[in-house]
């Protein structure tokens, strides 16, 4: 039977480790990120994937840094026929790439070339796509830059957002690993290059992504909220302090009030100019030290005296 180490991290990881022991194949090892601190409390948490090995009764392995070369060896004494990786978060050095009899294949959660990088499904909607997809390939030792195994598209409705799409993705990346391996494993898969001019990348978000520029389009702002939802959250200013903005929708406007001018207040949002005629409705919101709350009952309570006119992130918070 071939045996598999499996590699990777967070949610979206967990389907494809999943679909594998569901298979019948030999996952022999499961290699993931260290447990780190979450939330305000710090409190020292084990990776989604970690979980789900424990729980299947598979060996972890968490190294800081992979290529360290104690790290290393013990995931070559393994003797692994293939590695897979989805979302692991580390680049595989070439010692480890070139062990396993079938070599190193990853799930990669866009239509590569397009949207190399750690947060492909923040910009595949960020960007307002319409479609994106996965790539299975083979890895090499650059990012996301090996031969293309097989590739199945995925649908971005005008309502998705990071979380949604999410699942969608990660769900459609074990089917198709689910697919590739029995044709990869009889060697009927011919692997083709990617063109490396057509590559466009999705960094990781920095804290000043997730800021809105209200001068932008309508648009692309109503696609900037979504595409931090979930996580990290797009936020703006009012009164000087930050207020996250978890969900909009898109509204007309035909005034000519400047672009983060609040110019309407309803019941169920506040309505806010934007850098076109595309305005945008606030609908769940975030304020400064409290809970997440729909724009309905903040305008109950703090934001009860609202009016039109007030001016959204201009001051530094």
């Amino acid at each position: 039977m071939t045996k598999i180490v499996f590699m990777g991290t967070p949610d979206f990881s967990v389907p494809v480790l999943r679909r594998l022991v569901d298979e019948g194949y030999d996952v022999i090892g499961v290699v993931t990120q260290p447990d780190r601190p979450v939330g305000r409390k710090r409190v020292l948490t084990p990776p989604p994937v970690k979980a789900e090995a424990l729980k299947n009764g598979i060996p972890v392995y968490q190294p800081e840094k992979i290529r360290q070369q104690e790290e290393l060896d013990k995931i070559l004494a393994l003797e692994p026929d293939l590695i897979v990786t989805a979302a692991f978060g580390q680049i595989l050095p070439n010692q480890l790439l070139e062990a396993p009899k079938y070599g190193c294949i990853n799930v990669h959660a866009s239509l590569l070339p397009e949207l190399r990088g750690g947060a492909p499904i923040h910009y595949a909607i960020i960007e307002g796509k319409e479609k994106t997809g996965i790539t299975i390939m083979y890895m090499v030792e650059k990012l996301d830059a090996g031969d293309i195994l097989t590739q199945v598209e995925v649908p971005i409705t005008e309502t998705d957002t990071v979380g949604s799409l999410h699942d969608k993705m990660s769900a459609a990346g074990a089917d198709l690993l689910s697919e590739t391996l029995p044709k990869l494993l009889k060697g009927e898969i011919n692997p083709v290059p990617q063109n490396n001019e057509e590559a466009t990348f999705a960094w990781n978000i920095k804290r000043d992504q997730e800021k809105i520029d209200w001068n932008r389009t309508g648009t692309d702002i109503y696609n900037h909220i979504r595409g931090m939802n979930p996580w990290p959250v797009a936020y703006t200013t009012m009164d000087g302090l930050v207020m996250k903005l978890w969900s909009a929708e898109k509204a007309s406007y035909e005034g000519s009030d400047q672009p983060g001018t609040i110019v309407n207040v309803e019941e169920d949002g506040f309505v806010v100019a934007t850098g076109d005629e595309t305005a945008i409705k606030i609908t769940e919101l975030q304020p400064a030290g409290k809970k997440k709350m729909d724009a309905k009952q903040f305008l109950r309570g703090a934001g009860a005296n609202l009016e039109p006119g007030v001016k959204l992130g201009d001051i530094n918070e």
